[in-house]
């Protein structure tokens, strides 16, 4: 089912989300396809929209879903970075959907997560896929690309740019 996504100023999007509990499992497969009805509903909107995290439609749990080409499912997922290289980049968000932000992220992410299965698993991750995971982990953290900008001038409307 499709949910409303909490826009920017919504205080739920900036707590911390908690872990994926055992007694949560039963709960994860509807959470799921709500996160994959509701990015696929912004994507026809907009036209973008590529991933999305558990509590931007309000259900705080450390759960990402992405489907690019295929459904990934990251639960209780963290990051690592092997390296210090960064990039800046222009980042845009469904919580705020007509405004881009320029922010500075790691070229190169590894995320370590469990999927739906209960595998532990691991991604190695580079360059806009590195930025797309680390902009959704963020939300886990009540983190959002506006509190990363790289300065006061990093804001830009998407029909000015």
């Amino acid at each position: 089912m499709e949910r409303k996504i909490l826009l920017l100023g919504n205080p739920a999007l900036y707590e911390t989300s908690r872990p994926v509990t055992d007694a949560d499992w039963k709960d994860l497969p509807a959470i799921v396809e709500d996160l994959h009805d509701t990015l696929l509903a912004f994507r026809k909107k907009y036209g973008a929209g590529r991933a999305i995290a558990a509590p931007q439609i309000g259900v705080p749990l450390r759960l990402l879903y992405m489907f690019i080409d295929t459904p990934t499912v990251f639960i209780n997922p963290s990051l690592e970075f092997p390296d210090e290289e960064m990039m800046d980049v222009m980042d845009d968000c469904m919580s705020f959907p007509e405004l881009l932000v320029r922010v500075s992220r790691h070229r190169r992410c590894i995320i370590h997560y469990t999927d739906l299965e209960k595998t532990p698993c691991q991604m190695a991750l580079e360059g806009d896929l590195s930025e797309l995971l680390q902009h959704e982990y963020d939300h886990l953290d009540g983190i959002l690309a506006v509190m990363r900008a790289k300065d006061s001038k990093s804001f830009f409307l998407k029909s000015e740019v």
